[in-house]
């Protein structure tokens, strides 16, 4: 009873007893018979009882697989016709005139033929997992030398006294011997390869359970002798019928969750049984040779046996090294080779088996995503960057529980699979994680602080999990709104501009989106239109008239951004076709177009397309907008010798305005509406160094979000000559832009 974990219920507890009692009796009666025969026969067809009731109860037990309970629910049936069998046997051998010669009766064959075959079928309907057909035939083979292993001992034992018997019966009882045989080779395959779906310790059971089975009619040889009337049934079924029993108390105490974050059991690259099946013909052999007169054949005998063994330790330690081999390189395709985290593909396993519990418990997924990471790599190298990741994910993977799996999913992406753990678990997981990152990483000499958004979706066992990560997607960019390293929890409403990416390419196909242009006017006396700006929105069909906020952040992470700038520059450029030939206009664009190879040929593709000339159009870029060094740089150089102008946007509100001027080839700066509308004693003197800096550039400076006079006569004051906002014009289609045109415009 040592093996079980906690207390034995009372079907087990029976078995045990019933064994127990067999035992006893049976070694009373093979001294003294003084118990009656039928009373060592009861416990073989009680336990049989006892073990469908145990079966049953596993089947319905909610927690387990449902190929689990199935197969449990199967093995309830079969005790039928095998307590019936043994219960045929009984009667057969105690009304028998002579017990040593009763042999195998027709109602054993019967029904046990029946047992059998449901058996099979049991162990056939389970499912073996995803295998090779080298997989399989190793597999075959496997179970084939089992097979052939108990048909020798079957036949040295048993089969061959059975010829001796009852001449009637000799057939039906080979046939049941044959079948039994078949049933081995299905449980053997069954034992090979049912790891991924029993429990480890209901298994171990069940093979001790088979081998009992197999071994128990051979020793009849060997007992009767002692007493016609003993038969192995009266100990081997009670014993077996126990070790199942035991079977299922360990399947049904099994977890059936994946262990999240703990290291995989390590499974033998090879299985033992078939070498045992081996051992045992080879000691079968050697018991049978060391009988015979010739010390010739005993010793070529015991030749044969030992070179034997050694082939079969040489492949044993083959297969160890093999299985080393394997173990590393499955490590290299499941883990990442930087932070040796689980990698995305091991995530999505255990994401997967996570969800696919039966028991619908608690299941979130939390996705990590370091801010400015990529600065870092930008100004100290990717060394730097690597030491940066590597320290977070040893942070991550040391602030969460065991059984999570922390992984990561590319770039400067983590994610923690949070298995069982309901929201406000979640709250606790993610403010771990905050408090791991709040310090800052020394990297090469370099303290560097860490900033990160995590993003948090709760569900249940049964959800879609491409769903949850989505969800945790659009969270974590929720989150990047709020100041420092922040955590939100996925809510529906968050929903909204992530569907809002999915119709976008819909959106440009229909021609949804059109463009709105406000005019740019000289901040002289006339107010005279220099340009405009051209500023796209999008007429959704539920949501009505949507501005660029709604959508250009979706856009820019789905890159949706560079068919979107393909579109607005099209348009763009078709409507300044018409127009007179000084009317000037800025487009935005974005730093993802800069990294598209092809960006400058499209952009001289379409103005020649049109007749625009290249001077007339200012590309902006957002003084905050990460332009990458290299392949950007490259665009804009290529865009600037085409003729084409650059401005920064929103300038003065990002932290490396200086060198962006240094770095980027600008002809225009746009003072962010911050700084125009600020009061004279606020931060005018910020709108005041702008102005000075333009100049001393030689640059075009433009204040933006101009708003009432006072302020426009402010700016003028400080040098700005030209500007845009609402005391001039709101946006306005393009028809009453271009009415506009003939009364002011400027021939070039």
């Amino acid at each position: 009873m040592g093996v079980l974990r906690g207390r034995p219920g009372r079907p087990l507890l029976a078995s045990g007893l019933l064994l127990l009692f067999a035992v006893v009796a049976f070694a009373i009666n093979s001294v003294e018979p003084v118990i009656p025969w039928v009373v060592l026969w009861l416990p073989g067809v009680i336990a049989a009882g006892v073990l469908g009731v145990e079966s049953r109860r596993t089947a319905r037990t909610e927690h387990l697989p449902p190929q689990v309970r199935q197969f449990w629910g199967r093995i309830a049936v079969v005790c039928v016709p095998v307590g019936l069998g043994n219960a045929a046997q009984a009667y057969h051998v105690l009304s028998a005139p002579d017990p040593a010669r009763a042999g195998v009766g027709a109602g054993q064959i019967v029904f046990q033929g029946i047992a059998v075959l449901l058996v099979m079928y049991a162990l056939l309907r389970l499912p073996y997992g995803t295998q090779t057909r080298g997989e399989l035939f190793r597999v075959v083979l496997d179970a084939s030398t089992v097979m052939l292993a108990c048909a020798v001992f079957l036949w040295h034992f048993s089969a061959r006294y059975a010829l001796e018997d009852d001449p009637r019966m000799q057939y039906p009882a080979l046939a049941l011997s044959l079948l039994a045989l078949l049933a081995v080779f299905a449980v053997a395959k069954f034992l090979l390869t049912s790891q991924n779906h029993m429990a480890a310790g209901a298994l171990r059971m069940i093979g001790v359970a088979v081998a009992i089975g197999a071994l128990g009619p051979i020793l009849r040889p060997l007992i009767a002798p002692v007493d016609p009337n003993l038969f192995p049934d009266m100990i081997d079924l009670p014993a077996l019928f126990f070790c199942a029993a035991i079977a299922t108390r360990r399947q049904r105490a099994a977890r059936t969750g994946p262990l999240r974050g703990a290291k995989p059991v390590r499974r033998r690259p090879f299985s033992f049984l078939p070498y045992l099946a081996v051992a045992a013909v080879d000691g079968l052999l050697l018991a049978v040779s060391w009988q015979a007169d010739s010390a010739d054949r005993r010793i070529v005998v015991v030749a044969a046996v030992l070179l034997t063994a050694v082939v079969v330790i040489r492949q044993m330690t083959a297969f160890r090294d093999n299985g080393r081999l394997l173990q590393r390189l499955d490590h290299g395709a499941t883990h990442d080779a930087l932070t040796q985290l689980p990698n995305r593909v091991l995530f999505h396993e255990r994401l997967r088996r996570a969800v696919e519990a039966p028991d619908r418990r608690p299941v979130a997924v939390a996705l990590i995503d370091l801010d400015d990471f990529k600065e870092v790599n930008d100004t100290l190298g990717h060394e730097v960057g690597d030491q940066l990741l590597i320290a977070v994910a040893q942070r991550l993977n040391g602030c969460v529980r065991a059984e999570d799996t922390v992984a990561r999913l590319g770039g400067d992406e983590f994610v923690v699979v949070l298995d069982g753990a309901d929201p406000q678990a979640a709250d606790l997981a993610a403010q771990r994680m905050i408090d791991s990152l709040r310090a800052p990483v020394s990297a090469d000499g370099h303290e560097l602080p860490i900033r990160a958004s995590i993003g948090i979706a709760d569900g249940r066992a049964g959800d879609d999990p491409s769903v949850m990560l989505r969800q945790a997607d659009i969270a974590m960019y929720a989150a990047k709104a709020i100041p420092g390293t922040a955590s939100l929890h996925y809510q529906p409403e968050m929903a909204g501009n992530a569907d809002l990416g999915a119709e976008l390419p819909g959106a440009i196909r229909d021609d949804q989106l059109f463009l709105l242009f406000q005019p740019i006017v000289a901040l002289d006396g006339d107010r005279r239109v220099l340009g405009a700006e051209a500023l796209v929105r999008w007429a959704h069909p539920a949501h009505g008239t949507l501005a660029p906020d709604a959508f250009i952040p979706v856009a820019e992470r789905t890159g949706m951004i560079v068919p979107l700038s393909r579109w607005v520059l099209r348009a763009v450029l078709s409507r300044m076709s018409a127009w007179p030939a000084g009317t000037a206009v800025n487009i935005n664009i974005s730093a993802r177009d800069l990294r598209e190879p092809d960006f400058a040929e499209t952009v001289a593709g379409l103005l020649a397309e049109h007749g625009v000339a290249p001077g007339r159009v200012t590309l902006e870029i957002t003084e905050s907008m990460p332009v990458e060094p290299g392949e950007s740089l490259a665009v804009l150089r290529d865009l600037r010798d085409l003729g084409v102008k650059f401005a920064l946007d929103d300038f003065g509100t990002g932290s490396s305005t200086l060198s962006l001027l240094h770095d980027v080839p600008v002809d225009e700066v746009k003072l962010d509406r911050s700084f125009s509308q600020a009061a004279p004693d606020d931060r005018l003197t910020v709108a005041a160094g702008v102005a000075h800096l333009a100049q001393a550039m030689s640059l075009h400076a433009v204040a933006e979000g101009v708003e009432t006079e006072e302020q426009a006569e402010r700016l003028r004051g400080l040098g700005y000559r030209a500007a845009q906002g609402y005391l001039f014009a709101r946006p306005m289609p393009a028809a009453d832009f271009e009415a506009m045109l003939p009364l002011t415009s400027v021939p070039a």
